[in-house]
């Protein structure tokens, strides 16, 4: 069993900075990418930064600039700092991520997918 803790959510002015982290614990044999998705009142859940286990980055438009995505120096952490926060980043964040779960004794593994349960982020103007 892999789990996603996520922390650092709250409640900011515009322009303000918050940092979220996730950190990864269980049992798996590595961790593909992690990323941070985000899914505000009446809208889809959409990307907003990803990680790659070679430190590749992916981030959504709205955030390319302002937000920085990272990993922690045991590599079961992700970071995800927020600069010039807007309103419309309001949404509660999840961390998502991607584990290679050993499946037999031979040590074969599969993909295994888990999201953490989210944090939220108010930006008040």
């Amino acid at each position: 069993q892999v789990q996603l803790m996520e922390s650092g959510g709250g409640s900011v002015h515009t322009g303000g900075s918050l940092t979220l982290s996730c950190t990864a614990s269980g049992s798996f044999k590595s961790i593909n990418f992690m990323g941070w998705y985000r899914q505000a009142p009446g809208k889809e859940r959409e990307l907003v930064a990803l990680i790659t286990a070679d430190d590749d980055t992916r981030y959504a438009d709205s955030s390319k600039g302002r937000f920085t995505i990272s990993r922690g120096n045991t590599k079961n952490t992700a970071h995800l700092q927020m600069h010039s926060l807007k309103p419309e980043d309001t949404a509660i964040y999840y961390c998502n991520a991607e584990f290679q779960i050993v499946v037999n004794v031979e040590g074969a593994t599969a993909r295994r997918n888990s999201w953490g349960k989210g944090t939220l982020v108010t930006v008040s103007s």
